[in-house]
């Protein structure tokens, strides 16, 4: 692909129209010199549509471990045999301290985080009280809790949800070789009720499982079709223990294509770069912004740290950006 044609694919979104699935498989093609000019593509990009805000979200791991789902690249899975620390639903004061901290650290979101199939019962009027007390501190509540009923959702929305997660994770085709506990239909059904009671939805995926480039571009396209309004960029952590745990890790400039690529394919929403960003990307985290990524997530992971919400904050301002 020659600069002109790259130039008319920008041209082209930032008139309001899409690339084809063509188009996005010649931008995975590129290399050397030219991946400059689509990291520069993707941030003229996301300035158009975004502007120069960043979307701040945190979490908190509600309850951890011991989930009965069979999914490769998750510690938290009964299959694996990594190291963590299991525990029931954290007590209401426990989670509102955290989102206290989130929200001092920059957070704008705050979201709910159980391990598990679902949550349904005590446990959801339980998750339900947590949510009311997250937006009465000043944060958008948003929650992950696996494979939720129209009813469930119905709940947790009167209690002030404004967001529901539940990611992809990776293509149709792929979806089993990482998970045969549940399917890629149950995941976009679970999306759908999300959508249909009103919520808005944040959907995306994990990279470096051992998908293709071809199985990339069509979560982006069928997260197109799906239409969450922010799309997670997590990257597999390598933990001993994990069945996938001795995968080697992505190509940072790869890493940084998949952002460029995603912020083609969906303009207007806001790529939000999640876990694994620091084990994959090392010395070129910062330019996960230049590559075109418009959110991101603060503070610890879900089994894993991250970093301190005042040395993400300095490195949005450093690039002359401002939380949203």
């Amino acid at each position: 692909m020659n600069t002109d044609i790259l130039t008319g694919l920008e041209r082209n979104i930032l008139n309001g129209r899409m690339i084809s699935a063509d188009d996005a498989e010649a931008l995975a093609r590129l290399s050397g010199n030219a991946v400059y000019d689509l990291f520069a593509a993707a941030n003229r990009i996301r300035h158009h549509y975004q502007g120069n805000t960043v979307d701040l979200c945190a979490i908190v791991n509600a309850k951890s471990g011991k989930c009965p789902e069979d999914c490769s690249y998750c510690a938290q899975s009964s299959k694996s045999l990594a190291k963590i620390t299991s525990y029931p639903l954290l007590e209401k004061e426990t989670v509102i301290a955290k989102a206290g901290d989130a929200k001092k650290g920059g957070a704008k979101r705050f979201c709910i985080v159980t391990s598990g199939r679902t949550v349904s019962g005590r446990e959801l009027n339980s998750i339900a009280d947590m949510i009311s007390a997250v937006r009465s501190i000043g944060l958008l509540p948003c929650a992950t809790l696996g494979l939720l009923t129209r009813d469930d959702l119905i709940l947790l929305k009167s209690a002030g949800l404004e967001r529901f997660h539940n990611n992809l994770e990776t293509s149709e085709r792929f979806f089993p070789m990482i998970c045969s506990t549940h399917t890629y239909q149950d995941k976009v059904r679970t999306i759908r009720n999300a959508q249909d009671i009103g919520l808005s939805v944040c959907s995306g995926g994990i990279f470096g499982l051992g998908e293709s480039w071809k199985d990339r571009i069509d979560m982006a396209l069928a997260l197109r079709e799906l239409g969450p309004d922010s799309v997670p960029i997590n990257y597999l952590t390598q933990l001993d223990g994990i069945r996938l745990g001795s995968r080697e890790p992505l190509d940072p400039f790869e890493a940084l294509k998949i952002i460029s690529i995603y912020r083609f394919i969906l303009p207007q929403k806001h790529i939000r770069i999640c876990g694994g960003r620091l084990q994959t990307l090392g010395q070129l985290h910062p330019l996960i912004f230049q590559a075109g990524a418009s959110g991101l997530l603060i503070g610890n992971y879900l089994t894993t740290l991250g970093r301190g919400y005042a040395e993400d904050l300095k490195l949005i301002r450093q690039f002359g950006l401002v939380p949203a």
